[in-house]
């Protein structure tokens, strides 16, 4: 199963959901992350850095605008946002069929996943524990199916 998680720059949002499925090591699941307004080779937020360290999550990544041939070998692709969603659905609508929010894929409500962009540490700690309980309510998700 290959998963993308979307967000706007691939800073902070979409990376850290990326490091925290990748560090949970499913067999047979490949993830990846982008922006729909994200610029090629910058560097995670520092702040996201600092709060994957803390929970001994390594990650090294450049940020990277939406790939349609990844979308296209997706088999789930979450955004983080509405918006999000809707941005990508108006220029891929043939995605649709496997196109979600985070939260209403793993929880089937309309909620965005807070933006911690440049916000303190503590900031960036309140988006990942958010981001956290969607990722292993994810894993519970697609180890079921």
């Amino acid at each position: 199963m290959q998963i993308y998680f979307i967000c706007t720059g691939n800073t902070c949002r979409s990376p850290m959901a990326e490091a925290i499925l990748k560090h949970k090591k499913l067999e047979n699941v490949d993830v990846y992350s982008a922006g729909v307004y994200a610029q090629s080779g910058v560097p995670m937020s520092t702040n996201a850095q600092i709060v994957l360290q803390e929970h001994g999550i390594e990650a090294q990544h450049q940020s990277s605008p939406v790939d349609v041939n990844r979308l296209n070998q997706s088999d789930l692709i979450l955004t983080m946002t509405g918006s999000h969603l809707h941005a990508l659905l108006q220029v891929y609508p043939h995605i649709a069929d496997k196109a979600f929010t985070l939260h209403e894929y793993v929880y089937n409500m309309q909620k965005d996943v807070s933006d911690p962009y440049g916000g303190s540490v503590d900031v960036y700690r309140r988006t990942f524990e958010e981001l956290q309980r969607l990722i292993d309510a994810l894993q519970s998700k697609i180890v079921e199916d």
